[in-house]
């Protein structure tokens, strides 16, 4: 199997589905894609019906070519991460990972035109985060759940609006931003940098005004995206985290108890924003974001500072912060099933507070004239209809 047989295999499962974001090669299993969320198989001739180990080793090890750093991090580490280029057709990132002495590859479809804020149809608070001139602004969820996409869509509006200079560091490059009104320069983990530590580090001596961070993987980035966003930098990145009182947790976690109150009044010093995003089920198909959403006041300075207690909470604090468009999880799913978006079931199974959103379902539905329970046909017996004797 060469190196055509490989891009003939990509090629054909791009082309299979509509909506296509991840390509899977999996030993047992044939070439599958996901689309829209759902695990899709693809049929190439000549026919695969599972892949055979030889088959998946085959295809990883065409896909790293001959990098000796990315057989170094396989062998090491057990997975290494890279991009591809499938001609002018499409880019990847890319994730080769030993499992059960298999080997399997998981290639993320990237988009080849930059996002916008509006083309996305993004919350209107994103827009004020591309004109903070220093600070941190987090954008968190799961694997794939589109943080590197909203960041580009920020990233783009500074650069038709500031004259600056932006430095990027990646793990891969996902979007190759133009020089428009700002200033680009792109760095690519492995090939540019080592570890986003140092890189950050470098980064400070380049003379931005905007650091994009690819991951807060680790404490001496954090400490250092603090730093640079204390100096004067506007430093944007993503943490794994669900939702905004998880991601001050996370970060307060990378750091040693008795360091964490210092680090407590940094963050009330430079955070900015966190935004947390995660993808639903669409109806009729494809997949909608939700957002929870949180700058910063005096409030929630204070939970910072002090940490959460009754009353005292995140969510009860962004509930409170509409006027400034922020928004809970499930405040936003409740404006996505109010605009025909989702489910009502998606609704239940995707929010923070089910009794919350189930009142809120509720209300939306009785403005709509809609019954608000399935329970129907209930009446009241006449009181002379009542045996005086039927419980005797």
């Amino acid at each position: 199997m060469k190196q055509p047989e490989i891009d003939y295999w990509i090629a054909t499962m791009l082309e299979t589905y509509d909506n296509v974001s991840d390509l899977n090669i999996t030993v047992g299993k044939p070439l599958q894609v996901e689309s829209s969320g759902r695990l899709m198989p693809v049929a190439v001739k000549p026919t695969i019906k599972d892949l055979t180990p030889f088959q998946a080793e085959v295809f990883a090890l065409n896909v790293i070519g001959r990098d000796k750093r990315l057989l170094q991090d396989l062998a090491e580490s057990g997975s290494c991460d890279l991009s591809y280029f499938l001609g002018r057709k499409a880019r990847f990132r890319v994730n080769v990972f030993s499992q059960k002495n298999n080997l399997s590859t998981v290639l993320r479809k990237l988009p080849t035109e930059i996002p916008t804020i509006s083309g996305l149809n993004l919350p209107p608070a994103v827009n004020k985060m591309a004109s903070e001139l220093n600070g941190l602004v987090l954008v968190t969820g799961a694997t794939g759940s589109g943080k590197s996409t909203t960041l580009a869509a920020i990233l783009s509006k500074i650069n038709h609006e500031k004259s600056v200079h932006v430095v990027t560091l990646e793990d891969p490059i996902e979007f190759v931003h133009p020089h428009v009104k700002a200033t680009f320069n792109q760095r690519e983990l492995g090939n540019d940098f080592d570890a986003f530590a140092t890189g950050l580090r470098a980064a400070l001596r380049q003379a931005p005004k905007v650091i994009l961070v690819g991951e807060m993987r680790d404490r001496e980035t954090m400490e250092i995206g603090l730093t640079a966003s204390e100096t004067g930098h506007l430093v944007l990145s993503t943490l794994h985290t669900v939702d905004a009182g998880s991601t001050i947790n996370r970060c307060l976690g990378m750091f040693e108890y008795e360091e964490q109150p210092q680090i407590r009044n940094r963050l009330v010093d430079t955070l900015r924003w966190v935004v947390s995003q995660r993808l639903l089920p669409k109806v009729g198909g494809g997949r909608v974001a939700a957002f929870e959403i949180m700058g910063m006041n005096l409030r929630v300075n204070e939970v910072i500072t002090h940490g959460e207690s009754e009353g005292k909470t995140f969510y009860e604090i962004i509930s409170d912060g509409t006027p400034m468009g922020w928004a809970t999880y499930d405040q936003y799913i409740l404006k996505l099933y109010e605009g025909g978006l989702i489910t009502e079931e998606t609704a239940m199974g995707y929010c923070s507070r089910k009794s919350a959103v189930g009142r809120g379902l509720d209300q939306i539905k009785a403005a709509k004239g809609e019954a608000t329970s399935s329970i129907t046909e209930l009446s009241m017996e006449d009181e002379e209809e009542i045996d005086p004797f039927a419980r005797m």
